[in-house]
């Protein structure tokens, strides 16, 4: 398993296949100089970092938590933050869905404009970004590759369009949008209950928990 780096941990997870519910932690390389972070399963946390293992590991066992919990507790957190120079980010609900064929069944508008917030949030975690509005703006999908070349994508929908199952529509949307043979991935905060129901609706299935460690803004 520790021979395995990040992207081939992830192809598994896609796939239903899980590391093992032991009770262990994998320090792996992170998978570009822009990702570190904790990715957490069943009983078995991920974490990739170009740090120390040792560090890692001794840390983790310092941690005034049950071990299961200690790789996205606070404590912990904060002192890779801190080692690495960088801000935690959320820890979200990661979730997947394998492509659909076709053209999605919803009318989507490609966003040309570079400078729309939504595309200069994503170009900070993402490359071969896209950008997609639905239902005259009220919708907006974005695409992109992100952790370890996975690809991710996020919606919003407006205030006024809420209620009418456009974040269904989107994230299903999105599944039509990859390669043929590739996954989609997406993050969303637990708390965001309307999101998670729509993710799922969509057909994402709940893979784990993610953490990452983002380098702060200039």
């Amino acid at each position: 398993m520790a021979a395995r780096g990040l992207r081939e941990i992830l192809a598994d997870a896609g796939g239903g296949v899980f590391p093992p519910s032991d009770g262990s932690v994998t320090v792996v390389a992170q998978p570009s100089p822009r990702e570190a972070g904790v990715l957490s399963f069943s009983a078995h946390a991920v974490v990739f970092t170009d740090e120390d293992p040792d560090w890692v590991r001794a840390t983790l066992a310092a941690t005034p938590s049950d071990p299961l919990a200690a790789p996205l507790c606070p404590p912990f957190l904060t002192a890779f933050a801190r080692r690495t120079g960088r801000e935690n980010g959320n820890i979200d609900l990661l979730t997947v869905a394998d492509r659909l064929p076709g053209a999605p069944p919803l009318a989507l508008a490609p966003v040309a404009d570079r400078e729309h917030p939504r595309v200069v949030r994503a170009l900070r975690y993402r490359e071969d970004v896209r950008v997609f509005e639905a239902d005259g703006g009220s919708g907006v999908l974005v695409l992109g590759r992100g952790v370890a070349g996975r690809w991710e994508c996020s919606i919003e929908v407006g205030p006024a369009a809420r209620g009418r199952g456009l974040g269904r529509a989107l994230a299903l949307a999105a599944r039509h949008l990859v390669p043929d043979g590739d996954l989609v991935w997406s993050q969303q905060a637990p708390g965001n209950a309307t999101s998670v129901r729509a993710f799922q609706a969509a057909g994402y299935r709940p893979v784990g928990a993610e953490t990452l460690l983002v380098v702060g803004q200039p």
